[in-house]
């Protein structure tokens, strides 16, 4: 038994492509914070060496999907074909896109959809009635799942072994002065969020801002999307969050449940 174990291990090693997580790895260094990164730069991020830097980049832009003016390197437009295929071959966003437009024709507010990619949320679908953030979001946006109402309403329903390797390796930082910081309080907080059903986000992402999300809960118990409202600070207290936004979440997300 074990010998055969090992001879599948060896076989899955063997159809690893390293070079290929290298290189999705030098993509993934560009971000809303880094658009434009020397060679250096790249290789820092990555850990992998110059030489490797260079030839990834220079396959990268010999192939269109980024552009180079002689010292920085950029994702070019074309990078969205990969995005698309994804979105081109998963029906979830198609389905969950007339929900948050219902949500958002209901409140008057916007409303999105994420997924838990590694420790960010990635917008997979999102009805924007008006700008309520610095950044603008859209489908594709990543953000820190610690400090955000989407993702706290993802990781409060992970398995105990992942939200522990999540609470281990995660770095909180700092994105306004009410952000949790503190390892113990944010396990308090997903804690909380599972007990009560949905996640509150008080100026923790971006001062200005209040969100509140609900989990999509599978039938067999797992969470792997949420849906949230974000508001203006100014114009809803954090008090009537939950009065006013919680049940039209909580009655798209339980339609949602039973036909994804």
């Amino acid at each position: 038994m074990r010998q055969s174990e090992a001879n599948m291990s060896g076989a899955e090693d063997r159809d690893f492509v390293a070079s290929l997580e290298k290189g999705l790895s030098v993509i993934e260094a560009f971000d809303a914070s880094r658009p434009r990164l020397t060679l250096s730069d790249v290789a820092k991020l990555t850990g992998i060496t110059r030489a490797a830097a260079r030839r990834y980049l220079k396959t990268l832009t010999k192939l269109n999907y980024a552009d180079f003016d002689g010292r920085y390197f950029s994702l070019s437009p074309r990078i969205l074909r990969l995005g698309y295929s994804y979105l081109s071959s998963s029906s979830l966003p198609a389905r969950v896109q007339p929900f948050l437009e219902r949500i958002s024709e209901q409140t008057g507010e916007s409303s999105s959809a994420a997924i838990l990619d590694g420790d960010d949320i990635v917008y997979i679908a999102r009805s924007a009635t008006q700008r309520i953030m610095s950044v603008s979001l859209g489908v594709g946006t990543r953000l820190p799942a610690y400090c955000t109402s989407l993702g706290r309403a993802i990781l409060a329903y992970q398995p105990d072994d992942v939200l522990d390797a999540y609470l281990r390796r995660v770095r909180l930082d700092p994105r306004t002065p009410k952000t949790i910081t503190k390892k113990p309080e944010l396990r308090a907080a997903l804690e909380t969020v599972r007990s009560e059903g949905c996640a509150v986000i008080d100026e923790e992402l971006e001062l200005g801002l209040r969100s509140i999300a609900v989990p999509l809960i599978q039938e067999n118990g797992t969470v792997r999307i949420a849906l949230n409202i974000g508001t203006q600070a100014a114009r809803v207290p954090a008090a009537e969050m939950q009065k006013r936004f919680l049940p039209p979440l909580q009655e798209a997300t339980e339609t949602l449940r039973r036909i994804l």
